[in-house]
């Protein structure tokens, strides 16, 4: 099967019913906010006398400045947290003040927005509002001081024929900016009805709106949110998806929807609950629309619309779908009609026509905004209007699971929590929404610091459950120490029959020295990597293979710490003598204490004496040795490695991970934008940016 894809570029972590567009007036707005140079076009109509190259480079001049890309940190939700990517994309300035305009899926979940201009200076950008049903997002660029940008216009798409010219502008693969030219192959693409849900973003079918301007400009990942541009300079459509033939979203559509969002930071849709689709291939003489589905208690429902009725008018506006190219007309028809007013329409039932009264409702979103619940180690999200009758739910009380933690407080409840479960109590309380639930979670773990179990009350699929929840973040628990015992400062490896059989000693047994551990008591008495400890105060070590690897550590535990010992040696195939005073044994790497930073979500731990003999640091070297990174984290997206010796944050040294601790606690206060750590990888040191979008 041919799959769509679009056109985001992720960058390496190192390591988707009822529908539409603007109203009139909202189109006589947008000319006021975007000035379109319509006269030009006109005048410039005719100019076959113009070479193609001087048309090139003049529409390049007018866009490149206003071309940017595009680096968004977005989140994801899933297995019980929130994940967050980088990925890049492209947009086009479009107003002087600042907006710009891009894809949903670029930018649609961003939480931070960077934006490299033409002359390559990056701007931290804001979303200012998003429309997944037409993959449409405006941001707006926020310098230091006020200041004026170049921006560029947009064209009427509506005026593009096959065979036109046009350039796609963008960066793909994250590069820089880039230009291809080719021409209008298709203005009214459509998806075949065969592909089955190809396009959908947070649940919305952008097909739905959207007929595609087809082209065979090359784009690439990366290009999403690019603008398509005519030889006259002015966007004309945003690039958007590829699938062998390019795809983009209409100029004149794109413009509409950004100039609502720019109003009213939203897109206000009417609803009328009721699923249309083209009519039937024998229906060739009739006219109208299919009604397939009317959503219980929905306002078709309420006028007396019936599955398999034809809508012959909407509003006075005649109907009329045979083929999928004409569904977006209808959906713009259908999804800007006055909210609470009375439309009348038109119906053909059984040979005879019917006219009824609907009163549209406000559409909204279908997903909101999911949640991360860290105590629980679940997301969840509000219910909307649409969700809720998607789920047979009968109000939108109640928070919806999205994602549940594995080995987390609500995975390992009895019964466990799943994703679809509704959570509508909490110790017997009502839980209404997100907001509920996160105070109400705060309001009973709070002064605890350790998990408190509560009881929840979930609904699946009609039934209701009880479940006890033992609710918290459970900070690292300390390992304890081991006993203190007598240690050889050496590492040893026992000497197996076949080195014994290759040094021609068939019968020596016992250990050889892999390491001696630097300013020891070992090394100062003179022992050696590569000798070989044949008994120990003259007793004999039997030694003589892997099974075996205990038996000299078991023999040393049993002295007394400060202790002398006569090791037997041999040494280049010459046996000596040499006593060495048995230290105290350190503190194993397992044994140090762990400190959890659930903000940036990384765990360190102290430093070792093993840890600082095997990376060969001064012995005077402190700071907290990284141990995790979660996937997805800021950590992570700051390039946070596991082994990193973690020594500074923004200036303040750090010691221990006490100190770290202390450290972290003061940035959380502070809630810094921006936040420096330098690391010692390896002979490298590192300065590490943390960018991360503090929440309440």
């Amino acid at each position: 099967m041919v799959r769509a894809r679009f056109l985001l570029y992720p960058q390496p972590m190192l390591h988707r019913h009822l529908f539409c567009v603007l109203p009139r007036a909202a189109l006589v707005a947008a000319m006021l906010l975007f000035p379109v140079a319509i006269t030009d076009a006109a005048k410039d109509k005719d100019n076959s006398s113009v070479p193609l190259r001087a048309q090139i480079d003049m529409a390049i001049d007018k866009v490149r400045p206003a071309l940017v890309r595009i680096r968004v940190v977005s989140t994801e939700y899933r297995e019980g947290r929130e994940v967050k990517m980088q990925a890049v994309g492209s947009g086009a300035i479009i107003t002087k003040d600042g907006y710009l305009i891009t894809n949903h899926h670029v930018a649609g979940h961003a939480v931070r927005i960077f934006c490299t201009l033409w002359n390559r200076e990056e701007i931290e950008a804001e979303l200012i509002g998003t429309d997944p049903l037409t993959d449409i997002a405006v941001l707006k660029l926020k310098p230091e001081k006020p200041r004026d940008f170049a921006f560029a216009t947009f064209g009427d798409s509506a005026g593009l024929q096959v065979g036109d010219s046009i350039l796609a502008m963008g960066s793909p693969m994250a590069l820089s900016q880039s230009v291809t030219l080719g021409i209008i192959s298709n203005t009214e693409m459509i998806l075949p009805r065969f592909w089955g849900s190809a396009f959908r973003l947070d649940g919305e079918d952008v097909g739905a709106l959207v007929r595609w301007i087809g082209h065979d400009a090359a784009i690439y990942g990366g290009n999403s949110g690019g603008p398509l541009v005519n030889l006259h300079g002015q966007i004309v459509g945003i690039n958007e998806i590829s699938y062998g033939l390019s795809g983009a979203i209409p100029g004149n559509l794109a413009k509409s929807i950004a100039t609502q969002i720019m109003q009213h930071g939203k897109i206000q849709r009417s609803w009328l609950g009721i699923d249309p689709q083209p009519l039937f291939k024998r229906m060739n003489d009739e006219k109208g629309l299919l009604i397939a589905g009317v959503l219980e208690n929905s306002p078709a429902s309420k006028a007396g619309i019936e599955p398999g009725d034809l809508l012959l008018k909407l509003n006075d506006k005649p109907v009329n779908v045979h083929f999928g190219e004409q569904m977006p007309d209808f959906m713009e028809l259908a999804s800007t009609l006055p909210i609470g007013e009375k439309i009348p329409a038109v119906l053909l039932r059984g040979g005879k026509e019917i006219k009824v009264t609907l009163v549209p409702v406000e559409r909204g979103e279908i997903y909101p905004q999911e949640h991360e619940f860290k105590q629980w180690g679940l997301t969840g999200r509000d219910f909307s209007f649409l969700l809720a009758k998607e789920m047979k739910r009968p109000n939108l009380d109640g928070v919806l699971v999205t994602s549940v933690r594995q080995g987390g407080p609500a995975g390992e409840s009895k019964p466990s929590i799943e994703p679809r479960d509704v959570l509508v109590e909490l110790n017997g309380v009502p839980i209404k929404s997100v907001s509920d639930m996160l105070e109400r979670t705060l309001a009973l773990t709070d002064r605890h610091t350790q998990p408190v179990p509560l009881v929840a009350t979930f609904e699946r699929k009609g039934a209701r459950y009880l479940a006890v929840v033992r609710v918290g973040i459970q900070e690292p628990k300390d390992p304890g120490l081991e006993v203190t015992k007598a240690w050889l400062p050496v590492e040893t490896r026992a000497i197996s029959r076949e080195i014994a059989q290759q040094l021609g000693r068939p019968n020596l047994k016992g250990f050889y020295l892999t390491r001696v551990y630097t300013g020891s008591a070992a090394d100062k008495a003179g022992l050696k990597p590569g000798d070989f400890i044949i008994a120990v105060d003259g007793e004999k070590l039997s030694a003589s293979g892997s099974e075996y690897e205990d038996e000299l550590s078991t023999l040393i535990r049993q002295y007394d710490v400060g202790k002398t010992v006569d090791l037997s040696v041999l040494r280049d195939n010459h046996d000596m003598k040499i006593s060495v005073e048995l230290e105290r044994s350190p503190r194993l790497q397992r044994e140090m204490k762990k400190y959890h930073n659930d903000d940036f979500e990384f765990t360190a731990r102290d430093v070792s004496f093993f840890d600082t003999a095997e990376e060969q640091w001064d012995k005077e070297q402190r700071g907290a040795l990284i141990e995790e990174v979660k996937p997805g984290s800021w950590a992570e997206l700051a390039n946070l490695f596991t082994g990193d010796l973690l020594v500074d944050v923004d200036g303040t040294p750090v010691s221990d991970v006490e100190s770290l601790r202390r450290i972290m606690e003061k940035v959380a206060k502070e809630r810094k934008p921006v936040l420096v750590m330098k690391v010692v990888r390896g002979i490298h040191t590192a300065y590490l940016e943390f960018e991360p979008n503090w929440k309440p």
